[in-house]
């Protein structure tokens, strides 16, 4: 099996040129959300719990956004590989007209109704108090997020990653440090708490907006081509339609799948200690997952591009076993990292510091363990869903494949050991990893069938 890892010269140094800047990219914004994490965690536990209910339904608008682009990327990355601007940029208006549309309905339900909202997150009166604000504000960053977000999106499908990773760097930049002046009150700022967390990350948004537009009028490698992005033509949004519509369906149904297990642990009994430790293992998480997204990104380009060249299907789904490999891997050395520094750091040192309860802290302890031995698994059905199946047209199997076990396993598991059992947190953490199971079965099956691997630009 191993043999497959053996490539041709300068397979690898592509794949890490493309993987690098959005492993950068995704631990700048994964750093992002621990430092307001951390920042929101020194006001209380109560309010870390209150930021982690409140920021369910933006991580819906957050995902739903990714889900667009991804989508746009089943089409790009061929288009790119055949170098079709005029139809990358047709593909590119299609997806912010759905994401611009799509941001603006949420920001104005969770402006208008933010304590119907969050009460169907959690019934304590007190998260949803200290959130209602927050959701009020944060909700309308992700309108200016979703418009650069696509950009980059399309910058990264066509072999330039590299300016996600800059403009999210500034991004984060501008919101950690608003973040230091609007919740603590420097340099003679008013001290808002969690409502300057949520007006630091709104006013970062707008900043990355406003350099990603700067970017694109002057970029000529892909120059913008206005009457393609206004009017992009039925032909492409049906395109569209049948090749995105499933990854947006698919990231929507799986992050209100996700969401709905914070939602569990909102009416757990401690339900505090466990979206509080939740919170913070969560950003772990994401921070330990960005290598595995990386290749996923990188595969998605890398097999897409190779279709559109008119690669065989041998040479597709070889270089896609590679890719697969490389992840699983990747998973392995992130999980023996993980285990060491849980005794080392987190428990010692990082636990302490965000001033966790006795209760929260055992919650943490059995998510980071939990988290650690599915790594590996995770990290393959990551590039086989997000990257190889999707860049091979096959985006209605691969949402099957990813929100199926979520739905039909992971979120009943958890509902019946953690409200009806009452069971241990540590078997709780165990049901939320169920889907788990059954995803990297029937995905390795999917993928050895070669029935993935499509042209989508010949439709």
């Amino acid at each position: 099996m191993f043999r497959a890892l053996r490539r041709e010269p300068g397979f690898y140094k592509n794949l890490w040129a493309l993987a690098a800047p959005m492993i950068l990219q995704n631990i700048i914004t994964t750093s992002l959300g621990f430092a307001d994490t951390f920042m929101v965690g020194l006001l209380g536990n109560a309010e870390m719990a209150a930021v982690t209910a409140a920021n369910v339904p933006v991580f819906i608008i957050q995902i739903v956004i990714f889900g667009f682009q991804s989508g746009m990327a089943v089409l790009v990355s061929q288009y790119w590989g055949k170098g079709d601007t005029d139809n990358i940029n047709r593909c590119m208006g299609v997806a912010l007209y759905a994401v611009t549309g799509f941001s603006t309905l949420l920001a104005l339900v969770t402006f208008f109704f933010p304590a119907q909202v969050l009460g169907l997150i959690t019934p304590n009166q007190e998260l949803v108090h200290l959130g209602a604000r927050y959701i009020q504000i944060v909700g309308f960053s992700y309108i200016f997020n979703g418009i650069s977000g696509i950009y980059a999106g399309l910058q990264r499908s066509t072999e330039r990653p590299s300016f996600g990773m800059i403009l999210f760097g500034i991004s984060m930049c501008v919101n950690t440090f608003l973040n230091y002046v609007l919740i603590f009150g420097k340099f003679g700022a008013p001290a808002l708490g969690v409502t300057g967390a949520a007006v630091a990350t709104l006013t970062s948004r707008v900043v990355e907006f406003l350099v990603a537009a700067v970017y694109a009028l002057h970029n000529k490698r892909i120059p913008l081509r206005w009457g393609c992005i206004l009017r992009p033509g039925r032909s492409i949004l049906r395109s569209f339609i049948r090749y995105s519509a499933p990854v947006v369906g698919n990231e929507a149904m799986w992050s209100t799948g996700t969401s709905m297990l914070t939602v569990i642990m909102g009416h757990m009994a401690n339900s505090q200690d466990m979206l509080a430790a939740y919170a913070l293992i969560g950003n772990i998480d994401r921070i330990s997952t960005v290598v595995c997204f990386g290749i996923a990104a990188a595969a998605a380009v890398i097999v897409g591009k190779e279709i559109g060249q008119g690669s065989s299907r041998e040479r597709v789904y070889s270089v896609s076993w590679t890719l697969l490999l490389v992840s699983m891997l990747a998973g392995g050395v992130v999980t023996v990292l993980l285990l060491v520094l849980l005794p080392t750091f987190f428990l010692p040192v990082l636990f302490p510091l965000f001033k966790l309860t006795p209760g929260a802290v055992e919650a943490a302890t059995c998510l980071a363990v939990v988290y650690a031995i599915f790594m590996p698994m995770r990290s393959f059905d990551v590039t086989n869903i997000t990257g190889i199946l999707r860049a091979g047209g096959d985006s209605k199997v691969a949402a099957l494949i990813d929100v199926g076990p979520l739905w039909l396993a992971a979120i009943p598991l958890m509902a019946l050991t953690a409200l009806v059992f009452q069971a241990p947190t540590w078997v709780v953490c165990i049901a939320m990893q169920g889907e788990n199971f059954l995803k990297c079965p029937i995905g390795l099956v999917r993928f050895h069938s070669r029935k993935w691997i499509n042209d989508v630009t010949c439709s």
